[in-house]
């Protein structure tokens, strides 16, 4: 065989590699948007064309809001007439005075969209809008079948076991201060400047609770829930594979272990979750021939893939260490589920407490738990 033929034959599988690179992003790219679309669709929100910034798409009544809202937060003008309409634009329907007021519906939504785009648990779950308890339903399996003839008599099957979903709710607050001076200037962006406040803590407690929650006072983050070896694996754990070190991840083949630790429905829309420091380590690993099994997306946006599926960065995942799971794989939608509940965020103005300053005090009510847990997996850092 010769040079000239063997090098032909390596640009082609490049240029294949490339074309599915390029496949990938876009298809993950069309993915990203129905997310989005399914996200804003649980809730009810569309923007409704043209620029929200200047509040098309939202009836007048929320835009008034809007006005009066802003005008509340930098005086404290106002507070009864702004009651009144906080109930014509729908936002709420009692009289709650010591409550605070909810945050308009153009800037509740931006903060969403902002929440979605910076917590990478956002990006991979499934959300919901509810009110009050939120209960589901999942089939543990079990359910026995068989093949009969016409006329032959039908084995009863077994019941297949049901499982409940029913995850607490969990109040958040954010506590944002601005001095009484930068509010009377008429310079001072009273919405930019909540926006960017709340938006941080925010996305901080949220990202850290989606991960590392304990359920308590909290969403419960994947870390929280038991764990067994996958071959010994039964509901309400979490199947592991493990990495054949125990203290370092420098076998490439026990993450072709994990991939296919997730059954074929779930591997199919999976994606492998990680933080900074480990896609270094895995970043160098390299196959038979040499190459690495790492793989940049080579489009804007195209996420980098990793044994040919997607990969997401969060910090909030474990390092590398003795007994750790720095890594795992899931159908995430159908794994983790995320509530955010249908009154939204509440603020409350604080002109009090401290002197020459105002403070905001902001809550707002989520959850979120493994709803099944065949759908994920983990590689923990061990011997055995």
């Amino acid at each position: 065989m010769s040079e000239e033929f063997i090098q032909t034959i390596k640009q082609l599988g490049v240029s294949v590699e490339g074309f599915r690179a390029d496949y990938d992003g876009r298809l993950k790219k069309i993915e990203d948007n129905l997310n989005h679309f399914e996200t804003y669709l649980a809730r009810g929100q569309f923007p409704g064309g043209g620029s929200s910034s200047h509040g098309a798409g939202f009836s007048p009544e929320a835009r008034e809001y809007k006005e009066k809202f802003l005008a509340w937060a930098r005086k404290g003008s106002d507070p009864d007439g702004l009651r009144g309409l906080e109930v014509q634009a729908g936002l709420s329907t009692v009289s709650d005075p010591d409550g605070g007021f909810m945050v308009p519906e153009e800037l509740d939504r931006t903060l969403d969209k902002l929440a979605i785009d910076t917590v990478a648990m956002r990006r991979l779950a499934k959300i919901v809008t509810a009110a009050g308890d939120y209960k589901s339903l999942l089939s543990s399996g079990g359910a026995s079948g068989g093949w009969v003839g016409e006329m032959e008599e039908r084995t009863e099957t077994d019941t297949p076991e049901l499982k409940q979903f029913n995850p607490p709710w969990s109040e958040m607050y954010m506590l944002p201060e601005v001095t009484q001076t930068l509010l009377d200037d008429s310079a001072f962006d009273v919405q930019s400047w909540l926006q960017d406040e709340l938006l941080d803590v925010e996305t901080t407690m949220e990202g850290a609770a989606f991960i590392n929650g304990n359920g308590v006072k909290k969403p419960k983050g994947i870390s929280a829930y038991e764990t067994v070896a996958n071959a010994s694996w039964e509901w309400g754990k979490i199947g592991y594979i493990v990495g054949g070190h125990a203290t370092l991840l420098n076998n490439a083949d026990k993450l072709r272990s994990l991939k296919y630790a997730l059954k074929p429905v779930y591997r199919r829309n999976g994606i492998w979750l990680m933080n900074d420091t480990t896609q270094e380590v895995i970043s160098n690993f390299k196959n038979g021939n040499g190459d690495y099994i790492w793989r940049q997306g080579l489009t804007e946006n195209a996420p980098d893939t990793l044994l040919g599926m997607p990969v997401e960065i969060d910090d909030n995942m474990p390092d590398i260490g003795a007994d750790a799971y720095p890594i795992a794989i899931a159908d995430w939608k159908r794994a983790y589920l995320i509530g955010d509940h249908k009154v939204g965020r509440r603020l409350l103005r604080d002109p009090y407490t401290k002197k020459g300053w105002v403070r905001f005090y902001l809550t707002k009510r989520v959850f979120g738990g493994i709803k099944n847990h065949q759908a994920v997996k983990f590689l923990k850092i061990a011997v055995s």
